[in-house]
Protein backbone atom coordinates (compact mmCIF):
# COMPACT_ATOMS: atom_id res chain seq x y z
CA UNK A 1 0.00 0.00 0.00
CA UNK A 2 1.07 3.91 -0.91
CA UNK A 3 2.24 5.20 2.19
CA UNK A 4 0.05 9.57 2.65
CA UNK A 5 2.67 12.04 4.04
CA UNK A 6 1.02 13.29 6.66
CA UNK A 7 0.23 17.17 6.15
CA UNK A 8 -1.37 19.91 8.23
CA UNK A 9 -3.62 18.92 5.13
CA UNK A 10 -4.64 19.45 1.65
CA UNK A 11 -5.34 22.87 -0.48
CA UNK A 12 -6.34 23.45 -4.22
CA UNK A 13 -5.59 26.74 -5.49
CA UNK A 14 -6.44 27.19 -8.83
CA UNK A 15 -4.90 30.73 -10.41
CA UNK A 16 -6.45 32.32 -13.39
CA UNK A 17 -6.12 35.69 -15.64
CA UNK A 18 -7.86 38.22 -13.84
CA UNK A 19 -5.50 40.70 -11.79
CA UNK A 20 -4.08 39.77 -8.10
CA UNK A 21 -1.81 37.13 -8.77
CA UNK A 22 0.33 38.20 -5.38
CA UNK A 23 -2.31 36.97 -3.44
CA UNK A 24 -1.96 33.83 -5.01
CA UNK A 25 1.62 33.72 -4.59
CA UNK A 26 1.05 35.10 -0.94
CA UNK A 27 -1.21 32.47 -0.10
CA UNK A 28 1.11 29.11 -1.80
CA UNK A 29 3.86 30.49 0.38
CA UNK A 30 1.99 30.67 3.86
CA UNK A 31 0.25 27.48 3.33
CA UNK A 32 3.39 25.09 2.61
CA UNK A 33 5.42 27.10 4.89
CA UNK A 34 2.84 26.14 7.23
CA UNK A 35 2.97 22.55 6.60
CA UNK A 36 -0.28 22.29 3.98
CA UNK A 37 0.16 20.14 0.88
CA UNK A 38 -1.14 22.67 -2.29
CA UNK A 39 -2.37 21.26 -5.03
CA UNK A 40 -1.74 24.45 -7.72
CA UNK A 41 -3.66 24.56 -11.09
CA UNK A 42 -3.10 27.26 -13.40
CA UNK A 43 -4.87 28.61 -16.59
CA UNK A 44 -2.65 29.73 -19.26
CA UNK A 45 -3.01 33.35 -18.78
CA UNK A 46 -2.71 32.96 -15.09
CA UNK A 47 0.43 32.06 -15.65
CA UNK A 48 1.23 34.70 -17.76
CA UNK A 49 -0.50 37.57 -15.43
CA UNK A 50 1.09 35.74 -12.31
CA UNK A 51 4.97 36.19 -14.39
CA UNK A 52 3.75 39.99 -14.76
CA UNK A 53 2.57 40.91 -11.98
CA UNK A 54 5.10 39.58 -9.27
CA UNK A 55 8.26 38.94 -11.31
CA UNK A 56 8.68 35.16 -10.95
CA UNK A 57 7.70 32.44 -12.54
CA UNK A 58 5.43 30.07 -11.50
CA UNK A 59 7.08 27.07 -10.04
CA UNK A 60 7.68 25.50 -6.61
CA UNK A 61 11.56 26.80 -6.26
CA UNK A 62 9.87 30.22 -6.60
CA UNK A 63 7.01 30.20 -4.23
CA UNK A 64 7.92 28.15 -1.54
CA UNK A 65 11.04 27.09 1.15
CA UNK A 66 9.46 23.77 0.72
CA UNK A 67 8.88 22.64 -2.63
CA UNK A 68 7.56 19.21 -1.61
CA UNK A 69 4.89 20.21 -0.22
CA UNK A 70 3.79 22.30 -3.82
CA UNK A 71 2.88 20.69 -7.07
CA UNK A 72 1.75 22.09 -9.84
CA UNK A 73 -1.14 20.76 -12.47
CA UNK A 74 -1.65 20.81 -16.00
CA UNK A 75 -5.04 22.68 -16.16
CA UNK A 76 -5.71 20.86 -19.60
CA UNK A 77 -5.38 17.32 -17.70
CA UNK A 78 -8.70 16.11 -16.93
CA UNK A 79 -7.23 12.93 -15.62
CA UNK A 80 -5.71 14.72 -12.49
CA UNK A 81 -6.90 12.92 -9.31
CA UNK A 82 -8.24 16.54 -8.51
CA UNK A 83 -10.90 15.47 -10.90
CA UNK A 84 -12.75 13.71 -9.34
CA UNK A 85 -14.51 13.69 -6.24
CA UNK A 86 -13.26 10.12 -4.95
CA UNK A 87 -10.12 11.71 -4.55
CA UNK A 88 -9.07 11.12 -0.29
CA UNK A 89 -5.38 11.59 0.08
CA UNK A 90 -5.30 13.28 3.50
CA UNK A 91 -7.43 15.20 5.11
CA UNK A 92 -10.60 16.03 2.44
CA UNK A 93 -8.80 19.25 -0.15
CA UNK A 94 -10.44 22.47 0.43
CA UNK A 95 -10.82 24.72 -2.89
CA UNK A 96 -9.69 28.36 -3.43
CA UNK A 97 -9.56 30.06 -7.08
CA UNK A 98 -7.92 33.25 -6.51
CA UNK A 99 -7.42 35.49 -8.37
CA UNK A 100 -11.03 34.30 -10.40
CA UNK A 101 -11.65 35.87 -13.52
CA UNK A 102 -15.46 36.41 -14.75
CA UNK A 103 -14.66 34.47 -17.74
CA UNK A 104 -14.04 31.35 -14.74
CA UNK A 105 -16.56 32.11 -12.44
CA UNK A 106 -19.21 32.35 -15.38
CA UNK A 107 -18.22 28.13 -16.52
CA UNK A 108 -18.48 27.09 -13.16
CA UNK A 109 -21.95 28.69 -11.88
CA UNK A 110 -23.17 27.35 -15.04
CA UNK A 111 -21.19 24.07 -14.85
CA UNK A 112 -19.87 24.02 -18.48
CA UNK A 113 -15.73 24.19 -18.11
CA UNK A 114 -13.60 22.03 -19.81
CA UNK A 115 -10.41 22.89 -17.55
CA UNK A 116 -9.40 21.29 -14.14
CA UNK A 117 -9.84 24.67 -12.12
CA UNK A 118 -13.11 24.53 -13.40
CA UNK A 119 -13.88 20.81 -12.94
CA UNK A 120 -11.73 21.07 -9.66
CA UNK A 121 -14.60 24.03 -8.54
CA UNK A 122 -17.64 21.17 -9.56
CA UNK A 123 -16.55 18.55 -7.54
CA UNK A 124 -16.20 20.53 -4.63
CA UNK A 125 -20.05 22.08 -4.73
CA UNK A 126 -21.04 18.36 -5.39
CA UNK A 127 -18.91 16.83 -2.85
CA UNK A 128 -19.89 19.63 -0.42
CA UNK A 129 -15.99 20.62 0.29
CA UNK A 130 -15.37 24.34 1.13
CA UNK A 131 -14.99 26.55 -2.40
CA UNK A 132 -13.94 29.97 -1.59
CA UNK A 133 -14.08 32.01 -4.82
CA UNK A 134 -11.89 35.32 -4.54
CA UNK A 135 -13.09 37.30 -7.93
CA UNK A 136 -10.88 40.03 -8.79
CA UNK A 137 -12.87 43.06 -11.41
CA UNK A 138 -14.35 45.93 -10.62
CA UNK A 139 -17.33 47.48 -11.36
CA UNK A 140 -19.19 44.32 -11.38
CA UNK A 141 -22.00 44.11 -14.34
CA UNK A 142 -25.66 42.67 -13.65
CA UNK A 143 -24.26 38.79 -15.36
CA UNK A 144 -21.19 38.78 -12.72
CA UNK A 145 -23.55 39.41 -10.57
CA UNK A 146 -25.93 37.30 -10.87
CA UNK A 147 -22.92 34.29 -11.60
CA UNK A 148 -21.84 35.07 -8.31
CA UNK A 149 -25.13 34.89 -6.65
CA UNK A 150 -25.90 30.99 -8.42
CA UNK A 151 -22.63 30.33 -6.81
CA UNK A 152 -23.47 31.23 -3.42
CA UNK A 153 -26.59 29.48 -3.44
CA UNK A 154 -24.55 26.42 -4.37
CA UNK A 155 -22.23 26.82 -1.31
CA UNK A 156 -19.20 28.56 -2.83
CA UNK A 157 -18.17 31.62 -0.26
CA UNK A 158 -17.64 34.70 -2.60
CA UNK A 159 -14.89 36.26 -1.11
CA UNK A 160 -14.06 39.62 -3.41
CA UNK A 161 -10.48 41.01 -3.18
CA UNK A 162 -11.57 44.18 -1.22
CA UNK A 163 -9.30 44.69 1.34
CA UNK A 164 -10.21 46.61 4.39
CA UNK A 165 -8.37 49.38 6.46
CA UNK A 166 -9.14 49.66 9.72
CA UNK A 167 -6.18 47.44 10.88
CA UNK A 168 -4.17 50.73 9.59
CA UNK A 169 -2.07 48.98 6.64
CA UNK A 170 1.38 50.66 6.26
CA UNK A 171 2.41 48.81 3.44
CA UNK A 172 0.96 46.87 0.22
CA UNK A 173 2.34 43.82 2.03
CA UNK A 174 -0.32 44.67 4.76
CA UNK A 175 -3.05 44.56 2.78
CA UNK A 176 -2.10 41.39 0.72
CA UNK A 177 -1.86 39.96 4.53
CA UNK A 178 -5.49 40.99 5.38
CA UNK A 179 -6.59 39.32 2.03
CA UNK A 180 -4.32 35.98 2.92
CA UNK A 181 -6.11 36.15 6.08
CA UNK A 182 -9.37 36.30 5.29
CA UNK A 183 -9.11 33.45 2.55
CA UNK A 184 -7.69 31.38 5.07
CA UNK A 185 -10.54 32.04 7.49
CA UNK A 186 -12.93 30.99 4.92
CA UNK A 187 -11.11 27.97 4.38
CA UNK A 188 -11.02 27.54 8.36
CA UNK A 189 -7.02 27.68 8.67
CA UNK A 190 -6.01 29.04 11.96
CA UNK A 191 -3.83 31.93 11.12
CA UNK A 192 -2.64 35.61 12.44
CA UNK A 193 -1.89 37.44 9.76
CA UNK A 194 -3.28 41.07 10.58
CA UNK A 195 -3.98 42.12 13.89
CA UNK A 196 -8.27 41.47 14.48
CA UNK A 197 -10.28 44.06 15.16
CA UNK A 198 -11.59 43.61 19.17
CA UNK A 199 -13.45 47.09 19.57
CA UNK A 200 -11.93 50.68 20.03
CA UNK A 201 -13.41 53.51 21.91
CA UNK A 202 -15.27 56.45 19.88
Amino acid sequence: MKRIEQTAGNITVGITGASGAVYARELIRWLADNGYHVDAIASETGKRVFEYETGIPLKSSSLTSKPHLLTLHDNDNLFSPLSSGSRRQGSVSRVVIVPCSMGTLGRIASASGSKLIERVADVALKERRRLVIVPRETPFNTLHLNNMLELSRAGAVILPAMPGFYQKPKTLGDIVSFMVSKILDALDIPNDLYERWSGKKA
